[in-house]
């Protein structure tokens, strides 16, 4: 076998393996939350699926604030809705007193739209606050996060970010460049800063030791833009954080780091 015929291979086991980890906290009660699965778009090619964690079994008084887990890779057998680190949040977040949602996709930049729709639109019989949203995002999933800012339909109250890939500025190709080599789409290309909402607060928390290239030149240049424009925007710099920290790093800076991700959610949603 050459050693091309062993890079798929390769990075199929990498995936496994991380498919496997999970979120380095816990709170009481994300054993016993209550997942219930539901289409939010149907196309030629098929249904997307979405699944959506709550605290408990949903009762018809509740109207939950709800936050949704922006995808960047293109995920159409919806797979990802099994895919370790995504779940072990959404628990999380739902044992933590809100909704949260981990869909599949098609066309990251649009699906996230249509998950976002399908909450608004079926807010009553899912039992949620369709007024009531949050975003949250990690890694090669910001710039789908960023680019729901971006378009302005979505109108969440606030999001999360985590050690993430998010836009070019000032002739810079990283993004692109890491979004090719690694498959997640970027979909903030040929936008800017200027083109952010200046009424959503934003937390964004930097690995600083970061092992991919450029994530942190680009990132950092956001944040600077994002600050002269005065943006509502809170960045932690996690100095000894590596990449996926919060699955990475039992360490009580990582667990402040994700507690903080809780606290900015319940502050804005609940």
């Amino acid at each position: 076998m050459s050693n091309q015929d062993s890079e798929p291979e390769a990075q199929e086991a990498k995936l496994a393996e991380i498919a496997k980890k999970t979120v380095r906290y816990s709170v009481p009660g994300m054993d016993t939350v209550f997942v219930r699965g539901a289409a939010y778009k149907t196309t030629d090619a098929g249904s997307l699926l979405m699944d959506i964690y709550y605290p408990s079994e949903p009762t018809p008084g509740d109207r939950l604030p709800v936050v949704v887990i922006a995808l960047g890779y293109p995920d159409p057998e919806s797979k990802v809705r099994r895919y370790g680190p995504l779940v072990s949040w959404a628990k999380l977040i739902a044992a933590s007193g809100m909704a949260a949602v981990v869909y599949g996709t098609r066309e990251p930049a649009e699906d996230i739209h249509s998950a976002i729709e399908h909450l608004r639109a079926n807010a009553a019989s899912l039992r949620i606050d369709g007024e009531r949203i949050g975003l949250f995002a990690g890694s090669g999933n910001v710039a789908t996060g960023l680019s729901a800012l971006i378009r302005g339909d979505a109108k969440p109250k606030c999001a999360a970010l985590l050690y993430g890939y998010t836009m070019d500025l000032d002739g810079s190709t990283v993004v692109a460049d890491m979004a090719r080599q690694v498959g997640f789409v970027d979909a903030c290309a040929g936008k800017s800063v200027d083109d952010l909402p200046a009424d959503v607060p934003l937390l964004v928390i930097r690995a600083g030791l970061e092992q991919f290239p450029g994530l942190n030149e680009a990132l950092d240049r956001v944040v600077a833009r994002a600050l002269a424009r005065n943006l509502p925007l809170t960045l932690v710099n996690h100095a000894t954080g590596v990449h996926g920290f919060d699955l990475e790093e039992d360490t009580e800076a990582s667990r402040d780091a994700i507690r903080l991700v809780l606290s900015t959610f319940a502050r804005y949603l609940r």
